[in-house]
């Protein structure tokens, strides 16, 4: 007798920031989410993921682009610039077992984000 549930996935209860855009962070995340794990993707205030416009064939809705990339997961906006979006990032980072982004070399640092703060955060 199997002690998991049939609904069960591999990665129930492994929680995942999708910090990244276009294509390679969004369809590691998704590959997450299909398999269980609970992804929340940030995307800029106002703006959103670049996708959800890209190749829009109906108007006033995201692309299939973007919910091909991106079903399964929760969305939020947030600015890292400004100390409130700071703040709700660094919760996320507390909360998460896994960061993914692809940002250009050192912006995430750019961003206050250095490696040693993130280890800082998680060790908290």
């Amino acid at each position: 007798m199997s002690t998991t549930s049939e609904n069960s996935k591999p990665l129930d209860g492994i929680k995942v920031i999708d910090f990244g855009g276009v294509q390679s962070v969004p369809s590691a995340a998704q590959l997450l989410a299909w398999y269980g794990a609970d992804v929340i993707k940030i995307e800029r205030v106002g703006v959103g993921d670049i996708t959800r416009n890209q190749l829009r064939d109906i108007p006033d809705a995201d692309a299939l682009y973007f919910t091909m990339l991106n079903c399964n997961k929760r969305s939020v906006e947030l600015n890292t610039k400004t100390p409130e979006g700071k703040a709700v990032f660094e919760k996320c980072i507390k909360w998460a077992d896994i960061l993914l982004e692809n940002f250009r070399p050192g912006a995430m640092e750019r961003m206050g984000f250095t490696w040693e703060y993130l280890q800082q955060l998680r060790a908290c």
